[in-house]
């Protein structure tokens, strides 16, 4: 331990201590009570302690997140609660958060996420149209210079910028269609190339 690690856990040590101390001497008449609160708070801390220790493996188990295997040239995308598969993908360096959308045409990018991706939309010209469950919105083409999920690397991409409110970034048909097959069995979605 580095000396100071020492002068913290002294620090927190007498700390600690003169808490203690000030509850013991307040309520030295009801000890019992006492040691139910403190092993209250004793449990507490430990569960704090336990579900941070664990936050990951708890994450992965609420929100499991896809995978790739080189072996199989295989991305794994499981189910959500939603219903609906989502995956996380680079594109042009920056991670967009994508719905992966059959009935898609294309891929379909939200302002925001079209921003992140290095794109001024002040500058998209919206000149195309789409029909959506919510009717009709103006698009702007784009092309992406590069697309990744872990080693799997596309470039060159077509894509529009939705003009209307999208809230999720739309993986269509122009990137799913560069697998060779698309299975969906036991709550996941294979993309095989």
């Amino acid at each position: 331990m580095a000396g100071d690690d020492i002068a913290s856990l002294v620090y927190l040590s007498l700390f600690i201590a003169v808490i203690a101390g000030g509850l013991v001497l307040q309520m030295r008449h009801r000890m019992g009570e006492m040691a139910r609160m403190a092993g209250l708070w004793v449990l507490i801390f430990l569960g704090a302690i336990l579900v941070v220790g664990l936050w990951d493996d708890i994450r992965g188990t609420v929100s499991p997140r896809a995978e790739y295997s080189a072996a199989e040239d295989t991305i794994t995308i499981p189910r959500a609660q939603d219903g609906h598969y989502y995956l996380t993908l680079e594109v042009n360096g920056a991670p967009v958060d994508f719905v992966v959308d059959t009935g898609a045409t294309s891929i379909v990018l939200t302002t925001a996420d079209a921003e992140r991706a290095g794109f001024d939309t002040a500058d998209l010209a919206f000149l195309g149209r789409a029909l959506t469950a919510n009717g009709e919105v103006r698009t702007a083409p784009v092309r992406l210079d590069e697309i990744r999920f872990g080693d799997l690397v596309d470039r060159g991409l077509a894509a529009s910028v939705n003009g209307g409110q999208l809230d999720q970034s739309l993986l269509g048909m122009t990137y799913l269609q560069r697998f060779e097959s698309l299975e969906i069995s036991g709550g996941e979605l294979r993309l095989k190339r």
